[in-house]
């Protein structure tokens, strides 16, 4: 396992865990800490994570801010790829595919999945994230090819 993922699941075990493992990963992560997105779970292959509706994501149409939505959908899927890793590995994203469906406004979830080769070495996995309104409405799909090192 994902020494990420065990940090995350140690965190889950004490209350407001998630939300202080969503912070320090935040400050590991400078940028996507800006968000304030907060991940609700890790586990094979899946990841999700919940962005509230903030003043600081959304954009001059009082709604969520395109990056900040591209941003929680990468963010999912690299957290599902650290759920699907068995052991060590790393990863770096090349390349990025966002399609925007409707306004999002509110808070919003990203589903991230991934599924990666049952080998070590260096492959190229593309994951998936569905961002999803309050309503259920998918608002934004992401499409991450990342270079991943399995050890």
């Amino acid at each position: 396992m994902h020494p990420v993922r065990k940090w995350f699941e140690q965190a889950c075990r004490v209350p407001g865990g998630r939300l202080l493992f969503s912070r320090a990963l935040g400050l590991y992560i400078p940028y996507t800490g800006t968000t304030g997105a907060e991940v609700m779970s890790i586990t094979d292959g899946e990841a999700i994570v919940r962005l509230p509706d903030r003043r600081r994501v959304r954009n001059h149409l009082e709604s969520l801010h395109a990056i900040a939505l591209a941003n929680v959908g990468e963010f999912s899927t690299g957290l599902a790829i650290i759920g699907a890793i068995s052991g060590t590995g790393r990863m770096i994203l090349r390349h990025l595919e966002v399609e925007y469906l409707r306004k999002a406004r509110g808070e919003v979830t990203a589903t991230g999945r991934a599924q990666l080769p049952g080998r070590p070495g260096r492959h190229e996995v593309v994951a998936t994230s569905e961002v999803r309104d309050a309503d259920g409405e998918v608002v934004t799909t992401v499409k991450a090819t990342w270079v991943v090192e399995i050890e």
